[in-house]
């Protein structure tokens, strides 16, 4: 069977060894060394300032949200996972959309300034694949409208623009360390913070708004990473050159062969790759469709992602309707894209989709 991803799992040996420091020391959770450890060296592969380490991506964005003290409404996209929007329907934030550009499949800027009033308090944009959205337009409509910007930067592990990370763009952009990432802890995330004091306040808020034993500050929630997971983060980090370089040989493949097929999602300028995902878009769904059961007929299982369109969403009032999202949505494929991907089982997926485009 050949699922869209396959988490990359370190040698066991090196996990061991780590997992020997936490019986030793006897510290499983609450920001123990491993987890100290982690943050640190994550702080300076990904060149960044401040990293705060939490137990997963949705509840990354969620204390990015109490942490700005957002409240009113958020433009964001339709395009993303639905950890985006559900993330703000649970902390109060109305989600208004605003559509995507065809071609990058992110957030389009003009749209986002349609859909601000007095009640706006920020923009929730996605890097999607991978793929940065333009966040040079972005924060400038912020600035004009005074207001914060969170990114969910959920693919965006190691991505560079302009020879700066992407993480230091805005107010704070969020990460997910779920085992289908190509960097992961098992299950986790981080946030990005720029402002020194919002730093603390985050760290207070993942442990229950707690700063010491005599003084609660802020109305917190258990978010924290533990010492297991952390482990396995050092030991991911040891072997993350070898992920990317694998990763990129298995993108190169499916570019070299499909570029003539298939429709891709547009490179961004300055801008580096991680090869997180490899989507395709097709004709139309009747197009999808076919190939997705003629790759499940094969044991390979792609993913329609993202779909649905979250504009579609029944907990999601007032109804809008993003036209392009939706389009992308029913003619999009996540084809199976890791590290350990043989020739063999990418040269069946490419015929596949040749057989049937």
């Amino acid at each position: 069977m050949i699922q869209v991803t396959k988490t990359w799992l370190p040698d066991k040996k090196r996990y061991k060894a780590y997992i020997d420091r936490i019986y030793k020391n006897g510290w499983v959770t609450n920001n123990g060394p491993l987890v100290r450890e982690l943050e640190e060296k994550l702080c300076d592969y990904l060149g960044v300032r401040h990293l705060v380490l939490v137990s997963n991506g949705t509840a990354a964005l969620e204390i990015a949200y109490r942490t700005l003290g957002l409240g009113g409404f958020a433009v964001t996209t339709p395009f993303s996972f639905v950890a985006t929007t559900s993330s703000l329907v649970t902390n109060g934030i109305l989600p208004i959309f605003a559509d995507i550009n065809p071609d990058s499949l992110t957030i389009d800027p003009e749209q986002i300034e349609a859909q601000i009033t007095p009640h706006t308090e920020a923009i929730v944009p996605v890097h999607v694949f991978g793929r940065i959205c333009d966040v040079d337009r972005v924060e400038e409509i912020a600035a004009a409208h005074g207001l914060k910007v969170v990114y969910d930067a959920s693919h965006a592990f190691g991505i560079r623009y302009r020879g700066e990370s992407i993480l230091n763009r805005g107010d704070i952009s969020t990460l997910s360390f779920h085992a289908t990432k190509l960097f992961h802890t098992i299950e986790g995330g981080a946030l990005v913070i720029q402002d020194d004091d919002l730093v603390q306040k985050a760290r207070f808020l993942i442990n229950f708004g707690i700063e010491n034993e005599e003084s609660i500050p802020e109305l917190g929630t258990n978010a924290k990473m533990n010492e297991f997971e952390a482990a396995m983060g050092l030991c991911m980090l040891e072997d993350i050159e070898e992920i990317l370089a694998k990763r990129q040989e298995v993108h190169k493949r499916y570019t070299d062969a499909l570029k003539d097929v298939v429709k891709f999602q547009k490179e961004v300028n300055h801008c580096n790759h991680n090869y997180s995902y490899f989507p395709i878009i097709l004709k139309d769904e009747t197009q999808t469709l076919k190939i997705k059961t003629s790759l499940n007929e094969k044991n390979i299982f792609p993913r329609r992602y993202f779909y649905p369109s979250l504009d579609t969403l029944n907990y999601v009032e007032p109804k809008q309707i993003m036209p392009i999202s939706r389009n992308i949505s029913t003619r999009i494929l996540a084809l199976p894209m890791y590290a350990g991907l043989s020739k063999a089982e990418q040269d069946l997926i490419i015929k596949t989709i040749k057989d049937n485009v």
